[in-house]
């Protein structure tokens, strides 16, 4: 577990060698846009750094790198501040190709040249049009578009778009190989070291079997908050703008219709009505209007009428382009804007600023009345602002302020991640690894779990240490719980073998021929077993815990012989038939001892199980000449098998009053006669595969 101190120097060192890589790419990025413009190639250059922060630091920097280049170049052209998203594109496919290790192999190097300037040329050059207000701008690559149109010819907005990609793939095709040869100059301990920092190749985004990662929830929440937050804003930036535009050509035009109406000579209007360009003055006056309409492009129309109860009359009219003047005295239908306002017209009153979209343009129209000396309203000035302007504009403002709201918004996401990923979301991945591979089968794994949960060593100094705490003092609990119950469990068990060990040498002490062959038979059990489950003899039931409960069951397989009288179990004779039939009655009233003792165990006993299939049955032979029920095969339980095997081996090397002990050669020749009759054949040849065993068995108990 590293200490706090090591903890900080660790931290520190990350962020210097973050800041370290973003700062000499940056620098990178800027000294290659000045080189170009130096050598005024139509290039840029200013992508070098972008490419070497991506092989050597991962999204983090890159997308920095990227974002802050663009920023800085913006100090000296507000114009290059626009294409900041751009740059962030690139990034994040340069990290894309480089995270995969294909940036610097053929041919997906070219691949990724190609990606680069479909983002560079082919993005970029659509954002230029959009910001131009539908215009691509002068310069080379409008130039280069000329020619490319009069070749092939496709219309001004694809061989531009054409034009901005073919000189940008040449401008990334150079910089690619020039940041790759840069790379392959870096000493390796420097990019092994920099890689080596948890901020490198941050995944942008990670899939996860069931559901949706934390990764992606930071993403989507920062995503969607930053959105609403953005969206409103430039929502709020869009109208003002607008409504400031609206307000500046209302400006404008009210600024033109005033110094019109202060110029007029109002005395003469009535002349100018009835004579037309033959009144004295006339012909001044229209200039005047001609010299207004060329002040602003924004103004459409100039004009002077009079408003009457059947219609307008025409005082002054200009030509444009697109419409022929109407003749002085010419009474004309009111139009859209003097039919919603007539009433005010007539009455002489100010007119408020209106706006319409119809097939002139979009056109606003301001109208300020000319008075006699009276205060009386004669006629009225009217100038038409054309808004078209406005449109172009306002669209290139959204481009622009959409663009750096994307770059920020991808800058601010890699941030939040990047936060997430190390205060988040690694230490509760790290922390849902530990745990789910803790486990408390063994001594050994309880203390393995233990040094694991000590180990990860989490500091977040939130809620998730505190889980990590709360997890780590329960495993702590958790394994000396399990430690005290195995203690308890080992400490019950060994007074469980104790007291059928007593029970079974009350029952010895009455037979005096058994010598030790309860523990004997235990003992040749152990040994069967070991080599079944050794060799593979019916795997699925020869478990661990299989073995464990037989062998401590096995000193019970004689507990019946308490129900036989001592006449019969020590006499030194050979029994007879009504003796015999008395003697083979152990085996039942052993089962009947055995079941009476489960009957008073609440829950299902393995170990009780087996010792009743042993006390009932290890009489039973395979060929079903056994007793007392005559089972055959695999009818009999496997316990009772392996205990058939031991219990006669036993029987044959032990001495007896009726008889004297078999050799054990003698014995072992008898096993093996009776396996397939007597044995079950896989349990006789386990026990004899385990003859050197055996025989160490045996000759401690004839020692004995």
């Amino acid at each position: 577990m590293t200490n706090p101190v090591q903890r900080r120097r660790k931290i520190a060192s990350s962020l210097l060698s973050l800041l370290g890589v973003i700062v000499v790419c940056v620098a990178l990025n800027v000294l290659g846009k000045k080189i170009n413009d130096l050598i005024g190639l139509p290039f840029y250059f200013d992508n070098v750094g972008t490419l070497m922060s991506a092989l050597l630091g991962g999204y983090v920097p890159c997308i920095t790198v990227g974002f802050l280049s663009n920023l800085i170049s913006g100090l000296e052209s507000s114009f290059s501040t626009y294409y900041c998203v751009i740059s962030v594109f690139i990034a994040v496919a340069a990290v894309s190709f480089a995270d995969k290790g294909k940036l610097t192999k053929m041919p997906h190097t070219l691949l990724a040249v190609l990606v680069f300037a479909l983002i560079g040329g082919g993005m970029g050059g659509a954002l230029t049009w959009l910001i131009n207000g539908f215009d691509f701008g002068g310069g080379f690559a409008s130039d280069f578009a000329v020619k490319i149109n009069s070749v092939v010819p496709m219309g001004y907005f694809p061989s531009n778009l054409l034009s901005n990609f073919l000189i940008d793939f040449v401008d990334k095709l150079i910089v690619t190989f020039v940041s790759l040869l840069i790379y392959r100059l870096t000493p390796k301990r420097l990019i092994e070291f920099l890689r080596g920092h948890s901020w490198h190749f941050l995944s942008f985004v990670e899939n996860v079997r069931n559901g949706i990662s934390l990764r992606m929830k930071t993403t989507l929440l920062v995503v969607i908050s930053t959105t609403l937050v953005a969206s409103a804003a430039i929502g709020t930036s869009i109208v003002m703008y607008h409504n400031a535009s609206v307000d500046k050509f209302a400006e404008e035009g009210d600024y033109a219709s005033k110094l019109i109406s202060r110029k007029i000579n109002a005395s003469k209007l009535e002349s100018y009505i009835s004579e037309g360009k033959n009144a004295e003055g006339y012909l001044e006056e229209e200039e005047l209007l001609q010299t207004v309409m060329e002040m602003s492009p924004d103004i459409n129309y100039v004009y002077i009428y009079k408003i009457e109860e059947n219609g307008t009359r025409v005082v002054f009219d200009l030509d444009t382009e697109d419409v022929k003047a109407d003749e002085a005295g010419r009474l004309i239908e009111y139009d859209s804007t003097v039919e919603k306002y007539r009433d005010l017209f007539l009455a002489g009153e100010d007119i408020p600023v209106d706006i319409v979209d119809n097939r002139f343009g979009w056109i606003l129209s301001v109208y300020e009345p000319i008075r006699d000396s009276s205060g009386k309203t004669l006629c009225h000035v009217g100038v038409d602002m054309s808004m078209d302007r406005l449109r172009s504009q306002e669209f290139a403002f959204l481009a622009k302020i959409i663009s750096l709201f994307i770059g920020f918004l991808i800058v601010i996401r890699t941030y939040a991640v990047w936060i997430a990923e190390h205060f988040i979301i690694k230490p509760v991945n790290v922390l849902t690894k530990a745990v789910n591979s803790i486990s408390y089968d063994s001594p050994e794994a309880r203390e393995e779990s233990l040094e694991l949960m000590n180990s990860l060593g989490i500091h977040t100094g939130d809620e998730i240490e505190n889980l990590y705490h709360a997890y780590r003092d329960t495993t702590v609990s958790t394994v000396n719980y399990i430690d005290e119950a195995q203690r308890k469990n080992e400490k019950i068990n060994r007074l469980q073998n104790g007291l059928v060990l007593v029970l079974a040498d009350m029952v010895e002490s009455r037979d005096k021929c058994t010598g030790d062959h309860v523990r004997k038979t235990a003992a040749y059990t152990e040994i069967i077993l070991r080599q079944m489950q050794k060799e593979g003899i019916y795997p699925e039931t020869v478990t661990e815990d299989f073995i464990n409960e037989v062998v401590n069951s096995a000193p019970l397989h004689d507990v019946g012989k308490i129900s036989v009288p001592d006449s019969i179990l020590n006499k030194p004779g050979k029994l007879t038939d009504e003796e015999f039939s008395a003697m083979k009655n152990h085996t039942t009233a052993g089962g009947k001892i055995i079941e009476k003792a489960i009957s008073l165990v609440d829950e299902d006993s393995e170990y009780l199980n087996e010792a009743r299939s042993l006390a009932l049955s290890h009489h039973e032979k395979w060929n079903g000449k056994g007793y007392p029920t005559g089972l055959s095969g695999e009818e009999i339980p496997l316990s009772a098998r392996v205990m058939a095997v031991a219990d006669v081996f036993d029987a044959l090397v032990s001495r007896r009053s009726y008889k004297e002990p078999f050799t054990v050669d003698k014995a072992l020749d008898i096993i093996r006669e009776g396996a397939g009759s007597h044995f079950d054949p896989q349990v006789a040849k386990a026990f004899l595969d385990a003859e050197d065993e055996v025989r160490r068995v045996a000759a401690m108990n004839m020692e004995l």
